[in-house]
């Protein structure tokens, strides 16, 4: 037997904190080696945080990772474990982002990353240069290049995050070339879905090139991104490891490497292809001389069922449980990173409308105070949670008592002290200043009255957030953004939009989640009256648009899969066969035109939490011109 034992670490990282970044990777260095580990396997820039974006472009900002990898190195000398470890290195005029084997003291070698995301929420071929075949030099004194590393328990191969995403990625050739094991630091937001495709494509790879890969995942949010954490670790297609999500952490599983070589000399199509490869250019190799922390407290990785040939206890969660807990685990760890990263906020308040946004919102920031205080008892965490909390109720004449009544219960159901707030005088006063202001011939129109109510709120909850150091959460959901259903300085307001990229149809979703499997009554008194904005009488938000699964499908269709407006409504009235197919044409036409002239909108919105393949940040996954015609639409 030739046994290693591989640690995964999910390190919770901020933009700029080297040194802590370091210090949180120091202490999960040694909680790893305390457990027996051989080699660690850190998350891509972890020195710098992720993502660095055109901070890289400070050399002072790429020159102090330097010095504090060399720091890292110093702090784990003792330990014999080998870390690989992410980085920005510079080499001449060029910035690359790194994998860094770090080993008894000493880096031992780069090896950057080959290829460099330019799409959805990803701009590394802006500031990053690319490694390559061949590739070979120095930086520091340091090897730098396209390596594999020989050490006493085998050859290990480093690679960063996008580079496992290809079939044609580095894996392959530095597999050929004799690798056993392949690191793979990653920063991988997460994504509505994605763990089970990140499973999938990590086992294809290990498969594939007949080698053990361990996939290392940040952990954490930068601005509107959510990183997940986790991570997996699969030999030869044999998944034997999948870390915890949503958490920082050590996991580890010890595999024997025997295996994986008796399963090369045995797969003749991975052996005839190694073969055949010719390399243009060798990879270099670095040679280790010292030794490993000693592997003979290792045991054979038997499996915990304790059967070789049954199959294990099925633990497979409920896709509904996984759907709903997954995006509120990635949504309030949004919020708590924000709210403990940035430190100029002490509180976290939610305008409350007694409606199902708000809600969802005050939910969100009542699971962030547990994500930020998770080592203490449900006690403590309540009262924490009224001690950082605050839920405003800002009725106007338009303000029914059930929104009311739905609005104190959320607030009495999460542990938020709450405040009835009127703004009917103030909304009075604003109507009748704005009225002298109009010409002869004009008037108030009634988009005007319901907007002056809602910009009321809005300068309302900023006052309060700059007299309590709060972070003021913007409650408007992705259906309404896209259509422009929102206004400009007020529901549009906040310091973070927490929910700006989950559909209306997902909202309900969790909240009918959320009343099954927690049974709070604000979900009940707030589900049983029609979603309205209670901006002018007798209003509802579906009667004014249309229903929400048909915005959300047009939504899906035109932004997401960039249907032109003919094939959408094809498309939608094959999902709803009993709708009237006029008005469904209505319908189509109407999002199309709304979503175009709604542009403007977006940009002036707050940062918006990242869960999908599809959001509206322009500086994200939807990038539109704000000036634009629809003369390219057919029909």
């Amino acid at each position: 037997m030739r046994l290693v034992r591989i640690a995964l670490a999910s390190v919770d990282t901020t933009v700029g904190a080297v040194r802590e970044n370091v210090d949180r990777a120091v202490a999960r260095a040694r909680e790893a080696a305390a457990d027996g580990a051989t080699l660690v396997a850190f998350p891509e820039q972890l020195v710098s945080g992720y993502p660095p974006e055109d901070l890289v472009q400070w050399r002072a900002f790429v020159d102090a990772q330097w010095v504090e990898l060399e720091r890292f190195a110093a702090a784990t000398a003792d330990l014999g474990v080998a870390s690989a470890i992410g980085v920005t290195a510079a080499r001449g005029a060029m910035i690359y982002n790194c994998a860094a084997l770090v080993f008894r003291g000493r880096i031992r070698g780069l090896v950057p990353k080959e290829k460099l995301p330019t799409y959805s929420v990803f701009y590394e071929g802006r500031t990053f240069a690319r490694g390559g075949p061949g590739l070979a030099g120095t930086v520091g004194g340091v090897p730098f290049g396209d390596l594999v590393f020989d050490l006493d328990f085998g050859t290990l191969a480093l690679e960063v995050c996008e580079d496992i995403w290809s079939p044609d990625g580095p894996m392959r050739r530095r597999s050929w070339a004799g690798a056993e094991v392949v690191m793979n630091l990653s920063a991988s937001p997460f994504r509505v879905g994605v763990q089970a495709t990140r499973r999938e494509m990590i086992c294809t790879r290990a498969a594939d090139n007949q080698a053990v890969v361990a996939y290392a995942n940040l952990v954490g949010a930068n601005d509107g991104l959510v990183f997940d954490g986790g991570g997996f670790v699969s030999q030869n297609g044999r998944l034997v490891l999948e870390a915890a999500r949503f958490r920082e952490g050590i996991s580890a599983v010890t595999v024997d490497l025997d295996r994986t070589r008796r399963l090369r000399a045995e797969n003749t199509t991975w052996r005839i292809d190694q073969e055949t490869w010719t390399p243009g250019t060798a990879i270099g190799r670095v040679p280790i001389d010292e030794p490993t922390v000693g592997r003979a407290r290792l045991t054979y990785p038997v499996p915990p069922h304790r059967s070789f040939f049954l199959p294990a206890p099925e633990t497979r969660v409920p896709a509904r449980t996984a759907f709903c807990e997954e995006i509120l685990d990635a949504l309030a760890l949004g919020i708590a990173d924000y709210f403990r990263k940035i430190g100029a906020f002490r509180t976290i308040g939610v305008a409350l409308s007694g409606g199902r946004d708000s809600l969802l919102a005050l939910v969100l920031a009542r699971r962030a105070v547990d994500v930020m205080f998770r080592d203490l008892g449900a006690p403590e965490r309540s009262a924490r949670a009224r001690e950082i909390l605050r839920a405003f109720y800002m009725p106007t004449r338009y303000s029914s008592p059930q929104t009311r009544a739905a609005a104190e219960q959320s607030a009495r159901d999460l542990d938020a002290p709450f405040s009835v707030v009127s703004v009917d005088e103030a909304f009075a006063r604003e109507s009748e200043a704005v009225s002298s202001m109009l010409q002869p011939g004009e008037s108030l129109t009634a988009i005007a009255l319901q907007n002056i109510q809602a910009r009321l709120r809005a300068e309302r909850m900023w006052t309060w957030a700059n007299s309590s150091a709060g972070l003021f959460l913007q409650t408007s959901n992705m259906s309404e953004k896209a259509v422009g259903y929102t206004t400009i300085g007020g529901d549009l307001e906040g310091a973070l939009a927490v929910i700006a990229n989950v559909p209306k149809t997902v909202v309900a979703y969790l909240l009918d989640y959320l009343f099954e499997t927690r049974g709070w009554d604000c979900i009940r008194l707030t589900l049983a009256y029609p979603a309205s904005a209670e901006l002018a009488p007798d209003q509802e938000d579906e009667r004014e648009l249309m229903p929400f699964p048909v915005l959300d499908a047009c939504f899906a269709l035109y932004a997401g899969e960039k249907m032109p407006p003919d094939e959408v409504l094809a498309a939608v009235r094959a999902l709803f066969p009993d709708e009237d197919p006029s008005r469904l044409a209505a319908w189509t036409a109407r999002f199309a035109r709304l979503f175009t002239a709604s542009i403007y909108k977006w940009v002036q919105a707050p940062l918006s939490l990242h869960i999908g393949n599809l959001d509206l940040e322009r500086e994200r996954a939807l990038q539109l011109p704000v000036v634009q015609r629809s003369e390219w639409q057919r029909g």
